[in-house]
C-alpha cells in the first residue's frame, strides 16, 4: 500500500498529535503550527514543508527527509526551540 500524498497540503494548524504518519508525503505541505506531538513520521518526506512554530515534542523523525523544511520556532522531540 502507497503512502498518503500530501504534498504541497496546506494543514497550517491541524492537530496530527499521536497520528502514525509513516511514509506520508508531505513535501512542501504546509504544517505551519501544527500538533505533531508523538506523532510517528517515520521514513515521511518533509523536503521543503513549512514547519514554523509547529509542536514536533516526543515525536518520531527517524528516516525522515527534512531537507530545506522551514523549522523556524518548532518545537524540536526532545523540547528544544528550533532557531
Amino acid at each position: 500500500m502507497d503512502a498518503a500524498d500530501f504534498g504541497e497540503a496546506n494543514l497550517a494548524g491541524y492537530d496530527f498529535s499521536g497520528a502514525q504518519l509513516v511514509r506520508f508525503q508531505l513535501s512542501s505541505a504546509n504544517l505551519r503550527g501544527a500538533n505533531l506531538y508523538n506523532a510517528n513520521l517515520y521514513n515521511a518526506n518533509l523536503s521543503g514543508a513549512n514547519l514554523s512554530g509547529a509542536n514536533l515534542f516526543d515525536a518520531t523523525l527517524s528516516r525522515a527527509n527534512l531537507s530545506g523544511a522551514n523549522l523556524r520556532g518548532a518545537t524540536m522531540p526532545d523540547g528544544s526551540i528550533h532557531e
